[in-house]
């Protein structure tokens, strides 16, 4: 069994913001075959800010805390700033991470910048709650 960092545990064991947003601005589900986990990360945007974020994970201690530490570090920041967050994260988070668990982060990741691509959808009017209206894309 691998040995975790103590913040990593501390995230396993008591994970923060574990839930969804009902009206959530972008959600982005994933999952990775592999190994079975599946992601979805929830944000609230008021203005280009991330209000709320939350996560729902099925899979082993290190995707839940990683998820966990995401949704922490997301918070307050603006939606580019989250998109950049991969670079000063990943440094302190994969370093630590068993090298097998390092796609646990990158599956967090990737469910955020879904998450965010749905939120910029809405916000184009490109993507509606029923659903993709591709007569909104812009004609050539």
């Amino acid at each position: 069994m691998a040995k975790y960092p103590k913040f990593l545990m501390e995230h396993f064991q008591n994970p923060r913001n574990v839930g969804e947003i009902p009206d959530a601005d972008g959600v982005g589900t994933v999952g990775n075959a592999s190994c079975g986990d599946i992601m979805q990360m929830f944000i609230k945007v008021n203005g280009d800010k991330i209000v709320e974020a939350k996560f729902k994970t099925f899979g082993c201690g290190a995707a839940i805390a990683t998820s966990s530490i995401l949704t922490e570090r997301i918070k307050g920041m603006t939606v580019d700033e989250a998109l950049k967050i991969s670079d000063e994260t990943s440094r302190e988070v994969l370093s630590q991470l068993p090298k097998e668990k390092v796609p646990c982060f990158t599956l967090a990741m990737d469910a955020l910048k879904l998450a965010i691509e749905e939120c910029r959808c809405k916000l184009a009017g490109i993507h509606d709650k029923g659903g993709f209206d591709s007569t909104k894309l812009e004609k050539d």
